[in-house]
């Protein structure tokens, strides 16, 4: 299909777009907030907890535009094949006669990972394949697998993922939850006055610490705030920092929370423990002719280190980390898989990197040169516009405090990392890959092997 005339049947129906921006604009209640993952962002760009109200708010938006899946798609599968071509010729036709973009489209068939990308260079065509299982919606309004739980893929971030891979190129995609060094400054003059009590209990000076510390920072680089994409790297950054102050109660056995691990251990005030999230497989390889790409692994390790704290209340990194520390990044790496069912927010972020790294490769690799598919309909903003949410700004005072025998430990750093790039160049060649997985090809743009 040429270009011009692919621009000119999409822009025929492009008012069902609206169907996709209300469902991502679903949580704006009472003035206005976006509700991912359970975290609500408001329209001066505040991140907090989203109520019970706000949750069923959305909820029920949501059970009136999102349908069950029919037919094959009504049942799980270890390996469905999604067509790029397909989807995109599928995109079109719903656009021709105007209506809503349907759940199979959004929810990208089913799937909940990218296991394979795929070069089908005899349909001109290429295929993400991986597990895939009905759809239903949890008690937050992620869109989750009936069978697991897991989080289901969605079209707007391929669509962001695809759209943003040169501009990751030169720092990677990140999100970060920083102080301020004035908030830190406010904080020490404010320990420096008020002295606890024998027997005094420390949290009768929280509301006084955090009134002090001030509002949090949020940074994105390589994706449009505006997102979802960026909205769960923040929702899920806020939500692992929750989980580690136990702020938010663990879902899962054996996740305690940092608190827990080193409330009776000695502190410097100087120096705080950060934690990360950041892009890891076990491997990404592909066989001899360059056509079969296999990703492995959970994609997402939890990484930690100290934080050192100058007079003048600025951070840089000490080099080291803190065994405790170490400890509970490592527990969260090791439950992350159940952790992600538990709370899907951490599934969409699976989800992301997948997406990501499925993207990155498709550039680095020329994939589309060595298909002969061009994804202009993915591609264009023009042809295919994506909604936007309100931008994550700030995240309030909301962090825990610990008073160790030698000074106050104040955790409220964190952050995401997605370096997809490197990903693709440590591919490694594995021979026993063939192009017998899509051998199955069938009519329509998804089947199943």
């Amino acid at each position: 299909m040429k270009l011009s005339q692919a621009r000119f049947m999409i822009a025929i129906a492009m008012s069902c777009l609206v169907a996709v921006a209300s469902l991502t604009k679903a949580g704006n209640f009472g003035g206005g907030g976006n509700n991912v993952g359970g975290v609500s962002i408001d329209p001066t760009g505040v991140v907090r907890t989203a109520t019970v109200e706000e949750n069923q708010q959305l909820l029920n938006l949501l059970r009136n535009v999102v349908t069950a899946p029919a037919g094959d798609l009504a049942a799980a599968t270890d390996l469905r094949l999604v067509s790029l071509s397909g989807l995109q010729d599928a995109i079109i036709e719903v656009r021709k006669t105007g209506a809503r973009l349907p759940s199979e489209i959004r929810y990208l068939a089913g799937l909940t990972g990218v296991d394979y990308v795929l070069v089908d260079k005899e349909n001109n065509d290429l295929i993400l394949a991986g597990p895939a299982e009905p759809w239903t919606l949890s008690e937050t309004g992620s869109v989750v697998g009936t069978e697991t739980g897991a989080a289901i893929l969605q079209l707007e971030d391929l669509v962001v993922a695809l759209r943003n891979v040169e501009n990751s190129r030169a720092q990677g995609i990140s999100c970060s939850i920083e102080p301020t060094a004035e908030g830190r400054q406010r904080l020490n003059a404010f320990l420096g006055r008020m002295k606890l009590r024998p027997g005094q209990n420390p949290s009768a000076l929280e509301a006084g610490m955090k009134q002090a510390f001030g509002p949090q920072m949020i940074k994105l680089n390589g994706i449009p705030a505006t997102s979802r994409y960026a909205a769960i790297l923040v929702a899920a950054d806020y939500q692992m920092k929750r989980l580690a102050m136990a702020i938010e109660d663990s879902p899962v056995k054996g996740l305690p929370s940092y608190l827990q691990l080193a409330r009776n251990t000695s502190h410097a005030g100087s120096m705080n423990p950060r934690w990360w999230m950041e892009c890891e497989y076990d491997s990404l390889t592909r066989n001899e002719q360059g056509t079969v790409w296999k990703l492995t692994g959970q994609g997402i390790r939890t990484m930690t280190e100290q934080d050192a704290i100058a007079a003048d209340g600025t951070a840089t990194s000490a080099g080291k980390s803190d065994k405790l520390a170490e400890k509970w990044a490592t527990s969260m790496t090791e439950r992350f898989e159940q952790l992600a069912k538990e709370m899907p927010v951490f599934g969409d972020l699976q989800n992301l990197m997948d997406l990501t790294v499925a993207s990155t490769l498709i550039v680095q690799e020329q994939l589309e040169n060595r298909s002969g598919l061009e994804l202009v309909v993915l591609r264009d903003q023009e042809m295919l516009e994506m909604p936007t949410l309100d931008s994550p700004q700030t995240i309030a005072p909301e962090c825990s405090f610990i008073k160790g025998r030698s000074g106050w430990v104040v955790t409220a750093s964190g952050g995401v990392s997605i370096n997809a790039f490197q990903i693709v160049h440590d591919q490694q060649v594995d021979t026993s890959l063939t192009n017998q997985i899509a051998s199955s090809r069938a009519t329509t743009w998804w089947w199943n092997k």
